[in-house]
């Protein structure tokens, strides 16, 4: 994936007095180790820091997205990052609430590795005086034995504290239990927060709030193993405020990788974000400042139907991702869909991507009669439907309105030399696929 965002244009809002503000602000605090301390911590000279991804799956998601952005303000605040992809704890699985992992081959989770390695790339920066690095737990977990896991680690972990942890408690009280394995992830974890305090000085791990356990787990594992005192930040859980599931759309995760979810999905996710939700959207997902939040604030009340706000926030985020070109590649289909653009310079996979969710048909080559169109496509019931539709000037080709019954679209009229897109009035959309 190349390297889209550009990271030049990044900055903090000056308006707040240090980054700890700016995060508070945000809305990016659940739950630290110590709110006084951490302040003044990121405040002072630079610390170097980390976040963990697991290669659970072979991208990245929103979730994921959060913490690469409360990163990137560290960084940008002077901070040193450390990204960590998990080559070891990837092979293990975090608990989840429900049941046990599918636990994946090494080979698949070796394979997901360089491709998370290569999203958070994306979103750090790895030039001037403060660049990240990418550090991955295999390489201190691979060459120990067992026995001296047991002994170096183990030891230092009490099984009445573990058990309380809420991922394991939440488990153990679940018809599926949990395994030894799932059970030993947090110490797997406190391992990598000892192993980098050790290797880089690192003293604050970062992550979400549901993940508060095994981040504490490695503060106390350095408190107990070398008497120093170092910090965790939970981030909040994002909720819509309906109480429904934030980063699902129509039962799919929102990744961030391209082939999983195309720029087009991805942008349309965060276009259709409700009023109640924008704000803190724009907060969390955008490095726009105080001032312009609270201006487009004010528009999502005051004038709810030019949704200023969700196009915004729909801009940036998809920006960020898939960078400024795809962005307006998106907002071209949008646009040419309803007819307010030219259909034709749609690249093929936006425009797949684009009518992906529409009503579809497949005829063959013969079948072009925009009478047989309109009923195969489901957007008229009936021959005589479709008929008063084209005799009433409702029906549409590829934005191009078509007054004769008898018209018969010509094959040089194909998008992509395959595809029709038909509008029966102003809404009213399907494509056409036309086999060979």
């Amino acid at each position: 994936m190349s390297h889209v965002n550009n990271l030049e244009s990044q900055h903090n809002d000056p308006a707040f007095a240090n980054v700890w503000q700016e995060l508070k602000w945000r809305g990016l605090v659940h739950v630290s180790t110590d709110e006084t301390e951490l302040e003044k911590l990121l405040a002072g000279d630079p610390i170097t820091y980390y976040c963990g991804f697991d290669p659970t799956a072979p991208s990245l998601h929103l979730g994921n997205l959060v913490q690469l952005l409360v990163m990137r303000r560290l960084q940008l605040a002077g901070h040193k990052p450390l990204g960590l992809v998990g080559g070891s704890t990837g092979l293990i699985g975090d608990p989840r609430p429900t049941a046990e992992r599918t636990l994946n081959t090494k080979d698949t989770v070796a394979e997901w590795v360089g491709y998370l390695q290569g999203q958070v790339r994306r979103f750090l920066s790895f030039e001037g005086e403060n660049p990240a690095r990418m550090v991955n737990n295999l390489d201190w977990t691979a060459p120990l034995s067992a026995i001296d896991f047991l002994r170096e680690i183990g030891k230092h972990f009490r099984v009445g504290t573990m058990l309380r942890k809420d991922a394991v408690a939440s488990r153990l009280n679940s018809d599926e239990g949990i395994s030894y394995t799932e059970f030993s992830y947090q110490i797997l974890q406190g391992m990598d927060y000892l192993q980098l305090f050790r290797d880089y000085g690192c003293a604050l791990q970062t992550g979400g709030s549901d993940q508060w356990g095994n981040l504490t787990s490695g503060t106390e594992l350095i408190r107990k193993v070398e008497g120093k005192s170092v910090h965790a930040l939970g981030t909040p859980l994002i909720t819509n405020s309906d109480g429904t599931k934030f980063g699902k759309s129509e039962g799919n995760a929102i990744w961030l990788d391209p082939d999983m979810c195309s720029p087009y999905t991805f942008y349309q996710f965060w276009l259709n974000t409700a009023d109640a939700d924008v704000v803190d959207r724009l907060k969390v997902f955008t490095f726009l400042s105080r001032a312009e939040v609270e201006a487009l604030g004010q528009s999502v009340q005051e004038r709810p139907f030019a949704r200023e706000g969700q196009k915004k926030l729909a801009f940036e985020v998809t920006s960020l991702v898939h960078g400024v070109e795809a962005t307006e590649k998106v907002i071209a289909a949008s646009a040419a869909l309803f007819g307010n653009g030219d259909l034709s310079v749609l690249d093929e996979r936006t425009l797949e991507a684009a009518t992906a969710e529409l009503p579809s048909a497949t005829v063959n080559a013969e079948g072009l009669g925009i009478i047989d169109l309109l009923v195969a496509s489901g957007l008229s019931d009936s021959k005589s439907a479709a008929r008063r539709t084209v005799g009433e000037g409702g029906a549409y080709v590829n934005n191009t309105k078509v007054s004769d019954p008898d018209a018969v679209i010509a094959q040089d009229e194909l998008l992509h030399g395959r595809y029709l897109l038909l509008r029966r009035g102003k809404k009213n959309l399907a494509t056409i696929e036309v086999s060979a």
